[in-house]
């Protein structure tokens, strides 16, 4: 990680990895720095239409990828993931992940076709009587970092390298228990629920401790903890079961490299906590969704001392609107989020297959075309 040259103002054509550095130390850079990620169903079909041919591997957390349409697309940011999210889309029939959960995969149908979901039907301690001889995966296996080995020395030069640890704590730990059940260990039996939540929480902190002492320049963790209007969990049980450990978790982090830049996933509402997760250290807020949050107003309150990631309306505008509908949020979002720096632009979540082709590209070419705090 390294300081950007004076040299490098807004209007240079930056690195990819500059132009993301800039950004994050509240300076516009040439343009907004970009990162996107897709289902394996619409990574296929970019693929397709980008003529790409070669190894047919894409895990939207990064886990596996080759990283061609990451690049073809002119992206900024390269992710590699080590941690139970990479157990998403591993098959396509009924299989178990190496942390004892099981899932299924269900169809879904678009206009562009067919897809699926992969949904977990059983957990592992769903009897907590099991707690006792359960053993999670060894998060110190070298076979787990090869990948993220890889990815910095052939792409550190030139990208901006994260390594991915989201569902870091909360998502594990009740794909492991069930989210009902843990909600009631967390009133209930408050003890068995830290015994629960400790076991995700050691993984990934191993986990994002090995990635960070590799070099890599940011790690991405956080849990979902908010719906679409409101807090999925209570703020004060967020502040006794998630603040003390993520607190932690970023402080080891940032003793092993206080330039570090630590990012803090969650989709849906989760104004209440945004000040603590600023106290306990987070630099990047991810993803904004814009019909649970108001991207403007989150910069506007925040922006001094938070950066952002995402903002761009996988929900609404780039599956159902039209190219100039995406054009004019991207536009939107440069003038206001992006303004003064601080915003890594992007959709909400994973391009799902729903969306059309020419909506994709006129997200990608309003990014790469317009300055960063929009039109001039």
């Amino acid at each position: 990680m390294e300081t950007i040259p004076a040299r490098l103002v807004a209007g240079t054509n930056m690195r990819h990895r500059e132009r993301v550095a800039a950004a994050l130390d509240h300076r516009e850079p040439d343009r907004c720095p970009m990162q996107v990620s897709f289902t394996p169903e619409f990574a296929a079909r970019l693929r397709a239409d980008l003529r790409i041919q070669g190894r047919n591997v894409h895990n939207p957390h990064g886990g596996g990828n080759t990283y061609e349409l990451e690049r073809a697309v002119d992206e900024d940011m390269l992710l590699t993931s080590v941690g139970w999210a990479n157990s998403y889309y591993l098959a396509g029939e009924t299989y178990t992940d190496e942390w004892g959960v099981t899932w299924k995969p269900f169809r879904y149908d678009t206009r562009f076709g067919p897809g699926h979901y992969t949904e977990m039907i059983a957990r592992p301690l769903a009897d907590s009587a099991r707690l006792s001889t359960y053993q999670a995966p060894d998060p110190g296996r070298p076979e787990l970092y090869a990948e993220a080995d890889r990815l910095i020395r052939d792409f550190q030069d030139e990208y901006w390298i994260v390594g991915v640890t989201v569902t870091t704590i909360f998502e594990t730990a009740w794909a492991l228990r069930g989210y009902e059940q843990l909600m009631m260990d967390f009133v209930q039996d408050p003890a068995l629920a830290d015994a629960i939540l400790d076991i995700p929480y050691r993984y990934h902190l191993a986990a994002a401790e090995r990635l960070t002492k590799m070099g890599v320049d940011m790690i991405w963790t956080g849990d979902d903890v908010g719906t679409q209007n409101a807090m999925l969990i209570s703020p004060r049980h967020w502040r006794r079961y998630l603040k003390p450990r993520m607190a932690d978790f970023v402080a080891a982090l940032k003793a092993i490299n206080p330039r570090l830049k630590i990012a803090y996933h969650s989709d849906g509402c989760i104004y209440p906590i945004i000040p603590e997760l600023i106290e306990i250290g987070i630099d990047v807020l991810n993803p904004i969704q814009p019909a649970s949050m108001d991207p403007a107003r989150v910069k506007r309150e925040y922006g001094g001392r938070l950066c952002f990631w995402g903002s761009i309306d996988e929900q609404h505008t780039l599956p159902f609107g039209s190219p100039e509908d995406v054009r004019n949020e991207v536009r939107t979002r440069l003038q206001t989020t992006g303004a003064g720096g601080g915003l890594i632009l992007g959709p909400t979540h994973h391009v799902q297959l729903d969306t059309p082709m020419e909506n994709f590209w006129a997200m990608i070419h309003a990014i790469t075309e317009t300055p960063c705090g929009g039109p001039r």
